[in-house]
């Protein structure tokens, strides 16, 4: 299933106190660690800078070498240094594992794009404004149902409150159905989470089977990956060498975050992976070893977002666009409490993630409040931070 890419790139006051290291790796040889470019390392330390208590940094070349450079500590507490190449929870990049697997089965003429959700979830999506017979798979997969978002009622308000908290997809579903449509389906692009819960919910009622099991089968073990997984239900810690994730509680202060039950994101943000890892995922989505060249093509096909963070952005099927400096980019970021994600792959195949063990709102200076009344200036500059890393660590050599 080789197919030749058609895109260029993808995408998407702490600092005295904190260790820095930085190394490389050698993904694909295990070759010994080298020192790291001094590129990496720069944007590694600056990201530091910033207030972020961790940064990993890791560039695959197109011929399979990862170099990584890590700044801050895996520990506030300690000061321990961050393993080059550390498990961490992906967030929102979970998704393009979870359209892969909806893709395939549509190869496999276990789904069909353009049919409704009611064909395969009889009954189950409604509500106020909801019309499960006008809401199709493909309309899941690329954010345009109209379906409610919940994840801000369940997490983002008391994340420490619900840390331990187990919710079943379909509890997470009810939860989002009980809020009305936010638009009919198909009038417009909105990111929700709820989709990739229904979605999720479609691929283990046409299989039969659980999806994590599905990840792991077509995706995990084709591509050799020993630290990509979906968490087990009850799962809360992360079973490798890792970073400690931090996240803002109600008195203003970062707290680990890290061991937190992540079942209410499941389908849509709960992967566990490492950076080089997600680097060898999305090199070989697009370069089509994981979908046949009509499923790529399908996934590739995005519609305008609208995202100020991301100008010209687009989302297709599961992934999403932005323009960075060396071209058009496709990928998918993620961000989860404790953890943010971004990477990019460019059309010859060299591949960057960074990973920040916080979130922006977490170390913003301005009213915790403001975060919830929309988005401020200050603030968006801190996600931008992240975006020109990313733009920065795979455009200079």
């Amino acid at each position: 299933m080789k197919h030749t890419p058609k895109f260029a790139v993808i995408t998407t006051a702490l600092a005295a106190s904190l260790a820095f290291t930085a190394c490389t790796s050698q993904a694909a040889t295990k070759d010994a660690p080298k020192e790291a470019p001094k590129v990496l390392t720069g944007i590694a330390e600056r990201l530091v800078e910033e207030g972020y208590p961790g940064a990993i940094i890791t560039r695959t070349l197109p011929d399979g070498t990862a170099e990584t450079a890590t700044a801050g500590t895996a520990d506030l507490a300690t000061a321990a240094p961050i393993p080059a190449d550390a498990e961490v929870r992906i967030g929102s990049a979970s998704k393009t594992f979870t359209a892969v697997v909806a893709l395939q089965l549509v190869e496999e003429g276990l789904l069909e794009l353009d049919r409704s959700v009611d064909t395969y979830l009889p009954g189950l999506i409604k509500g106020k404004g909801i019309d499960p017979q006008a809401i199709t798979v493909r309309q899941l997969l690329q954010h345009t149902s109209g379906l409610p978002e919940y994840t801000t009622e369940v997490i983002v308000k008391d994340t420490f409150g619900q840390r331990d908290a187990y919710r079943s997809p379909r509890d997470v579903l009810d939860l989002a159905l009980e809020r009305p449509a936010d638009f009919p389906a198909g009038e417009r692009h909105q990111y929700t989470n709820t989709n990739y819960i229904a979605l999720g919910l479609i691929i283990e009622r046409v299989t039969q089977r659980p999806l994590a099991e599905l990840i792991h089968d077509r995706i995990v073990t084709p591509l050799d990956l020993k630290h990509t997984y979906l968490p087990e239900p009850g799962e809360t810690g992360l079973r490798g060498e890792h970073p400690l994730g931090y996240h803002i509680d109600a008195e203003g202060e970062l707290r680990d975050i890290t061991d937190a039950d992540p079942s209410w994101t499941w389908a849509a943000g709960a992967m566990v992976s490492t950076p080089a890892e997600l680097n060898t995922f999305m090199k070989a989505v697009l370069d089509g070893e994981l979908l046949e060249p009509a499923e790529l093509d399908q996934m590739l096909t995005g519609i305008l977002t609208g995202d100020e963070l991301f100008p010209g952005s687009t989302y297709g099927l599961g992934i999403e666009s932005s323009e960075l400096s060396a071209g058009t980019a496709w990928g998918h970021n993620g961000d989860i409490p404790g953890y943010q994600t971004r990477n990019a792959v460019a059309e010859d195949g060299t591949a960057v993630t960074i990973t920040l063990t916080a979130l922006p709102f977490a170390i913003y200076d301005g009213p915790q409040d403001e975060i919830f009344e929309g988005p401020q200036e200050e603030l968006l500059d801190l996600y931008r931070v992240s975006i020109e890393a990313l733009d920065e660590a795979l455009s200079t050599p």
